[in-house]
């Protein structure tokens, strides 16, 4: 393929790395879910976090808003909400008889869906149009939300009790799936220490005009279509293989292509390399696919599948 080293963006001039450095500084997390959680955000998509109940799922969610600039609400699913409690409803007003909108927390710019499948399917499809159009209807009316849109969920994995299974529909409108684990004990340490000492929170380094600047910058960055072939078939080959029951839809093909221009552009390139799309599989497919029940019970994951038809695909460079 024909790639410059000397074609680089502007993404790693200052803001954008500040932006980095500081969520890291407020989120001691893996530094690889801070690059994914921003690859989502500057692709243009929304993000699943997926861990047990205490690993800063919430801090990391809230680090991005602060340090982008945007307006920042959360919402704590639970099995009483309702899609109103989301979206918002008209309210009749006893002084004027008139009825006015009253705004649900999704009209902001970083919503935090906080233990998403603790919510009914119905209120979690309550996110579906406005995660998609960046709009959401009420009562017949349309109303666009503020930009960036940026929808980060957090849930807990499935085998904890309480839970609602995310349906497919939901589960193909996030870009990234990021799953966090326990912290080594050093990290810990680390997170006890800036806790007891009260340390200053998360500044803001972006702006929404500035997020949205380098969305478009973004979009700007160049795939040869020889790594488009190859993720296409990789996308055909989920859709096939013997152990999937439900594979990769045309959108996770176009989050997989967005989300590896997003990772170039923070690793300050204006072009897409073979190891985007390798490093980005796992994350931006694996939650969307299906397995067949006997494959779970020979053992299968899809992490394994995709792991197995990555390797058997080669891709071929010029």
């Amino acid at each position: 393929m024909k790639m410059s080293e000397n074609r680089s963006t502007s993404a790693r001039d200052g803001a954008v790395e500040r932006m980095e450095q500081e969520v890291s500084r407020s989120f001691l997390g893996s530094p690889r879910a801070v690059r994914l959680a921003l690859c989502a955000l500057f692709g243009g998509g929304h993000l699943l976090l997926e861990g047990p109940p205490g690993v800063a799922k919430t801090t990391l969610a809230k680090a991005i808003a602060d340090a982008g600039g945007c307006a920042f609400k959360r919402i704590q699913m639970t099995p009483d909400l309702l899609p109103a409690d989301i979206t918002g409803a008209f309210i009749l007003d006893p002084r004027t008889g008139n009825f006015s909108l009253r705004k649900g927390p999704v009209f902001t710019q970083t919503l935090l869906a906080d233990e998403l499948n603790r919510a009914t399917p119905r209120t979690q499809s309550a996110l579906l149009e406005a995660m998609q159009e960046g709009a959401v209807t009420i009562e017949g009316e349309t109303y666009a939300l503020p930009e960036p849109f940026f929808v980060i969920a957090t849930q807990n994995p499935s085998e904890y009790s309480g839970t609602y299974p995310l349906p497919e529909a939901q589960l193909d409108r996030f870009m990234l799936r990021v799953r966090l684990n326990y912290p080594e004990a050093e990290v810990e340490k680390a997170m006890l220490d800036r806790y007891l000492r009260s340390v200053e929170g998360t500044r803001a380094i972006l702006s929404p005009e500035l997020i949205l600047q380098f969305r478009e910058k973004v979009r700007q960055i160049h795939i040869e279509p020889e790594l488009l072939d190859y993720l296409v078939r990789i996308s055909n080959d989920t859709r096939t293989h013997r152990t999937i029951a439900l594979g990769a839809s045309p959108r996770a093909s176009l989050a997989l292509a967005e989300a590896a221009r997003a990772w170039a552009y923070l690793d300050g390139r204006d072009f897409v390399l073979p190891d985007d799309f390798a490093e980005l599989l796992e994350p931006v497919f694996a939650h969307r696919l299906i397995l067949r029940p006997e494959a779970e019970l020979e053992g299968f994951s899809a992490e394994r599948v995709l792991e197995e038809i990555k390797k058997s695909i080669p891709i071929r460079a010029r």
